[in-house]
């Protein structure tokens, strides 16, 4: 029971970059472990989505053809089959919307243990997990017994898994049970214009801009870079921009290229929702702020001087 499996997601005809993250988690448990790593590959263009998870360190691929959506019924039961016809002893699944939907339903019918929203994953004998509580202000870890269990991984921890795998892939025939909840379609609330998680460069507005109107000057930074405009969670609670546009643990998590965060202070609940971005630029007047505590860039100064510099620069 040393192998691994980790299920894929997608949504709306798309692979969620989540999925590859989660290989690279699986791939090193597995690697710990001195197992294989399978893939679970559920609904939808299972082929595409076969092709897109099919990354180095994918030692086998298994789909499930049966809607196009998620579905509690199809996931569980199709985790199931695949969980018979392997060594897999560790399930990974995304800890998104539908993974925690699914994910306790998977633990209870196969006697597993459960532990959600791991940040970090350590395995020498036993298993260790990373967790954040109180809001993101407290690390915890948790140890589990045995060797079999089922975790789902936070988005933006780990690095998508690269490269090109040639692993197999098998369809996987599977007895669905009648399901009494399906999705049947989508409707976007809250201006939903744009989706700042799939950015690749962020300008992200916070307390500091201090009254809406100045919000414009922030705009003009982010069409001065061809950039996508975003938020602290203050900006959204004042109702100055939609929630869409919300980067954080209450909001979307962001791994975008560039990340410039102009005037956030840098609450825990803000980072936890855009700490993977690979290049962090932040503008702030304190250079006490926790925002420079990650930055790979900082401008100590006052953002109404700093971001018309910046627009001159780069219009």
């Amino acid at each position: 029971m040393d192998d691994v499996l980790v299920v894929a997601e997608h949504r709306r005809g798309e692979l969620r970059d989540v999925s590859h993250e989660a290989v690279t988690a699986g791939r090193a448990l597995a690697d710990a472990r001195g197992g294989d790593l399978h893939v679970a590959v559920i609904a939808g263009d299972v082929e595409r989505f076969a092709e897109d998870v099919n990354r180095e360190g994918v030692d086998a691929i298994h789909t499930v053809e049966h809607g196009e959506e998620f579905d509690h019924n199809v996931y569980q039961a199709a985790i199931a089959a695949v969980l018979d016809r392997t060594d897999a002893g560790t399930v990974v699944i995304p800890n998104s919307v539908n993974g925690l939907d699914y994910a306790p339903a998977v633990a209870e019918a196969q006697g597993l243990p459960l532990v959600t929203d791991a940040i970090g994953i350590e395995y020498d004998d036993g298993l260790t997990v990373t967790r954040e509580m109180y809001g993101s202000k407290v690390e915890t870890t948790v140890d589990v017994t045995g060797d079999r269990f089922v975790l789902t991984v936070r988005g933006g921890e780990w690095a998508p898994a690269e490269g090109v795998g040639d692993a197999p892939v098998e369809s996987v025939d599977v007895d669905i049970p009648e399901s009494g909840a399906r999705v049947t379609g989508f409707e976007e609330v809250g201006n939903g214009d744009v989706d700042i998680a799939d950015a690749d460069v962020l300008v992200s507005v916070g307390r500091g801009i201090e009254e809406e109107e100045n919000i414009e000057l922030v705009e003009e930074l982010a069409d001065a870079l061809g950039a996508t405009l975003s938020s602290s969670r203050p900006i959204v609670d004042n109702g100055w921009l939609p929630k869409n546009r919300q980067v954080g643990q209450s909001g979307k998590v962001v791994t975008p290229d560039v990340y410039i965060a102009v005037g956030i202070s840098g609450a825990v609940q803000h980072v936890a929702g855009m700490k993977g971005s690979d290049t962090i630029v932040a503008i702030n007047t304190d250079p006490n702020a926790p925002i420079f505590d990650i930055a790979d860039y900082g401008i100590v100064g006052d953002l109404f001087d700093v971001v018309p510099e910046l627009i001159d620069e780069f219009a």
